[in-house]
């Protein structure tokens, strides 16, 4: 059926016109706010095409269930900024019926895009705050307001993420555990972060494995100038940021059955965890006691290093070594013991 030359456009089809409407509707849903020459350019049509279409949409919709049109049963746009020549659509029809993310869920993901925006790599990308703006405009209700603040890094996250992107070996001393330092020649393949302490996992060439190093213990990095020999693809990383596939200790942990999530990496999803009365125990395998004994010494009445006894002795050196930090308690300040 021939439209009326009237139409937007001059389209000689109906069909013509419905195509262009179907495209329009998306277009103007997908820039929230867009000037009437941005879409008539976009379109390749007149400005008078563009504001006869908007006028045609804003009396659009779908019957109610009596088969009448109330007003949410139209589409509607800003009156007032269409006679300033912008188009920005306020209600939808029939297209916004779909499943949206509840405001909770829409602050989660985009909280998750803030964080991922403050990492150095990622400063300034435009594409975070894009999908961010999308996400709250697709929630059910307003997303709360959520501040993530930049994640803590110091220079040697930079120099590692220039050797990822460019394929190249890095060189340092790394410090264990006892504090004895050891020169490295790695391939890296990857960074992780585990609350505020980041980890590189690499290839290490004198171990021929793959290891994990904390980034505060690494010193004189540099990045060589030889490819690496090892890259992601090729190699399998285990999704446990601590992996102890390797050179391990079997620790056994007593812990309150509610402090399981607090542990974290430390007892991996699959762990077998027993009762012995009203406590839970597991048994685990770390590469080292330094970040075991700082963390349960953090949750001090919660768990506790039950075996072997070298761990519960590195525990209980951490505690004393961390309250000989703090001055020694005087008459004005007492020890917690004496409080």
């Amino acid at each position: 059926m021939s439209a009326d030359q009237n139409t937007p456009g001059g389209f000689h089809h109906a069909q013509d016109k419905l195509t262009f409407l179907l495209s329009l509707v998306p277009y103007l849903i997908q820039q929230t706010q867009v000037s009437v020459s941005d879409a008539a350019r976009h379109f390749g049509v007149s400005q008078q095409t563009i504001r006869e279409a908007v006028l045609l949409i804003a009396v659009s919709g779908v019957p109610g269930s009596d088969s009448n049109y109330q007003h949410g049963d139209l589409f509607d746009i800003d009156w007032d900024a269409f006679d300033e020549n912008e188009i920005i659509i306020t209600q939808l029809v029939a297209i916004d019926d779909s499943p949206r993310f509840s405001a909770r869920e829409a602050s989660a993901l985009i909280a998750g895009l803030q964080y991922l925006q403050s990492l150095p790599e990622n400063v300034d990308s435009a594409a975070y705050s894009s999908l961010a703006a999308k996400l709250a405009r697709g929630a059910s209700e307003t997303p709360s307001q959520l501040i993530v603040s930049p994640a803590a890094t110091n220079d040697s996250f930079a120099r590692i993420g220039d050797a990822l992107s460019r394929g190249m070996q890095l060189e340092f001393d790394y410090r264990d555990s006892k504090g004895q330092s050891e020169h490295r020649r790695v391939d890296p393949l990857r960074l992780d972060s585990d609350d505020d302490d980041w980890y590189l996992r690499a290839w290490d060439h004198s171990r021929e494995s793959v290891r994990t190093f904390r980034l505060d213990r690494i010193d004189g990095l540099s990045v060589t100038g030889l490819p690496i020999e090892h890259r992601p693809s090729d190699v399998a990383l285990s999704d446990s940021l601590f992996d102890t596939s390797g050179e391990h200790t079997t620790v056994v942990l007593e812990f309150r059955p509610e402090a399981l999530g607090l542990l974290g990496e430390f007892v991996p999803e699959g762990t077998r965890v027993t009762r012995v009365g009203e406590l839970s125990r597991a048994s685990v395998r770390v590469a080292h006691f330094h970040g075991l004994t700082r963390l349960v010494a953090g949750l001090a009445g919660v768990a506790r290093v039950v075996d072997p006894p070298e761990a519960r002795q590195a525990v209980r050196q951490w505690a004393v070594d961390a309250r000989a930090a703090y001055p020694a308690p005087t008459d004005e300040y007492p020890s917690i013991a004496n409080a």
